[in-house]
């Protein structure tokens, strides 16, 4: 396999983790005034991905440090055709953080009213602007053969891109919904699974209207019907969005959280192996499209970066899963002290 064919798979991989374990915790943001009746409620939610969620936003900066390092023309372009959104989400998660450590610093309901917005704004932003951002992405960003960018913020906002947006947050907010169900007890718990049935119900129509409606606006489907061994990223990410509901339905929260999160890093991939090896096409200039073949660093920086990330990959993946393993279990009043 061509290096460069390795790295557009490794980015690709990297946006799904980032999307898989960032995911739940934006989705939980989501929720969060819905689900929290009561101040415990609410402490519950944030404890409930306290522990986790800067960790899990440790795979944005990996994937945005692989686009620059690997290719460096899709960040330069990326960043300046899509500024506007990029840094509405930056400023959304900044707004996140802050809310997490400031809520609990004065004991005023005027004060965590602020700070709960806050939370909720900093985690349905960027989960919408994300899917917005990937879906235009997947249809075509409008920049010339100089990388230009011809349009504006309200071009992004078109029928696909807001569609794109709509099943990315309903899905996170799905996944967080199951998580919820997993760390939680008594009416919040009974909520949450509650509100996991009906997402379920609004996530299957925006998934079958995106796999449609990307049939009419991308070329994604070219890939597809070329090597239809592709179709079983499809499949299995079906699959796995079933299997959300039967495992809710038998109570097995921990395995319906976990077919959330291979429905979102499938969700992922069907646009991932649909643009390749296409990484940032120009919507209206195609000899402009910036390819894991014509916008990567040389052979010596691939090869080098490689080796650096087979070392340490393994290790972050490894003290991921112990951080996982040691915030386990149902959550307790001791937790609440946090």
């Amino acid at each position: 396999m061509e290096l460069q064919t390795t790295w557009f798979i490794l980015w690709g991989l990297l946006w799904a983790i980032f999307f898989m374990t960032d995911g739940f915790d934006f989705g939980v943001g989501t929720l969060y005034p819905f689900l929290g009746k009561s101040d415990i409620d609410r402490r519950m939610m944030i404890n409930s991905v306290g522990p986790l969620w800067d960790g899990n936003e440790v795979w944005l900066i990996t994937a945005g440090g692989v686009t620059f390092a690997a290719f460096p023309k899709v960040y330069a372009v990326m960043f300046s055709t899509l500024y506007a959104p990029l840094l509405l989400i930056l400023f959304a998660l900044i707004l996140r953080g802050v809310a997490f450590e400031f809520r609990g610093q004065i004991h005023s309901e005027g004060w965590k009213r602020i700070w709960d917005a806050c939370i909720f704004i900093g985690s349905a932003a960027p989960a919408l602007l994300f899917g917005v951002a990937f879906a235009n992405i997947f249809r075509g960003i409008p920049f010339d053969a100089n990388g230009l960018y011809h349009g504006n913020l309200l071009m992004l906002l078109n029928p696909y891109g807001i569609l794109g947006g709509a099943l990315f947050l309903v899905l996170f907010m799905l996944h967080g919904a199951n998580w919820l169900a997993i760390k939680t007890t008594g009416d919040l718990h009974d909520r949450s699974v509650a509100t996991a049935g009906k997402l379920w119900l609004a996530v299957v129509p925006l998934a079958v209207l995106f796999l449609v409606a990307s049939f009419f606006a991308t070329s994604l489907y070219d890939n597809y019907f070329k090597y239809p061994a592709l179709f079983l990223v499809i499949i299995v990410t079906v699959a796995a969005l079933l299997g959300v509901r039967y495992f809710i339905a038998k109570q097995y929260f921990f395995r319906a959280w976990f077919a959330s999160a291979v429905t979102i890093v499938g969700a992922t991939f069907f646009g991932i192996a649909g643009l390749f090896p296409t990484l940032y096409p120009s919507l209206n200039n195609p000899g402009a499209s910036l390819t894991a073949f014509n916008a990567s660093s040389s052979p010596l920086t691939l090869k080098i970066m490689l080796t650096v990330v087979l070392i340490f990959l393994p290790l972050v993946i490894a003290y991921q899963i112990w951080a996982y393993n040691l915030f386990k279990g149902k959550l307790t009043k001791h937790d609440l002290e946090y």
